[in-house]
């Protein structure tokens, strides 16, 4: 029987201290986040690898090292307001919500939002909400956001989610055109967005985010 004690404890200190995140709030999130119970049963096993783990179809649970590098990138406060978009069965909302003051994922669809929404319950997060929505269109209506995190590839980022940035807010994605991606951080500062690449990833793109297939001659 696995320990997943140990194995959390481990994938701590060798997957995520050892890749520069020397965040204290962040390495205790996800010290005490359990990551499996966020995955389904047939991949527990993959729950503390090294590797990105399919959680449902079109949802990726990132791995350990990308995750924790695109939080610590975000800056996270504790008064921050979050939009956690494809947030899947929750997890990456889960460690959101221990950094910041409110945390708002978003699914497409009531199964989706139900079953994440028990998981959290389940670990006890109690500043977070998963709601239903279009993931172009973001949450408008729960903003502005100091950070906005996307939890898959996209080969751009769409002008909704600019709007919703507070002043000084942040989004967080990884922007992938082809097999090789980079994690960027987009800082809104009035009516200029700048654009810092913090480190090289890939990941599957987010269903109805895939780049138009492009003629070659």
């Amino acid at each position: 029987m696995t320990d997943f004690s140990a194995a959390r404890d481990a994938m701590v200190e060798s997957q995520i201290r050892t890749s520069d995140v020397t965040d204290l709030p962040i390495l205790a999130a996800f010290r005490s986040t359990a990551r499996e119970a966020f995955v389904p049963t047939a991949r527990k096993a993959l729950a503390y690898a090294d590797c990105h783990v399919e959680t449902d179809e079109g949802r990726t649970m990132l791995s350990p090292r990308d995750l924790a590098k695109m939080i610590q990138a975000a800056d996270v406060q504790p008064s921050d307001v979050v939009l956690d978009l494809a947030c899947g069965r929750g997890y990456s909302t889960a460690i959101l919500a221990q950094l910041a003051d409110t945390v708002v994922g978003v699914e497409t669809n009531e199964a989706a939002v139900a079953r994440a929404t028990e998981l959290l319950v389940e670990a006890d997060i109690t500043n977070a909400a998963i709601v239903q929505g279009d993931l172009k269109s973001g949450a408008a209506e729960h903003g502005p956001f100091n950070v906005i995190f996307v939890g898959g590839a996209v080969p751009a980022i769409h002008q909704p989610w600019f709007s919703q940035l507070a002043n000084g807010g942040r989004i967080v994605s990884i922007i992938q055109k082809g097999p090789i991606g980079r994690v960027s951080v987009f800082t809104k500062s009035g009516d200029a967005v700048g654009e810092h690449i913090v480190f090289d990833s890939s990941a599957p793109y987010l269903p109805g985010f895939e780049p138009a297939a492009e003629f070659v001659f």
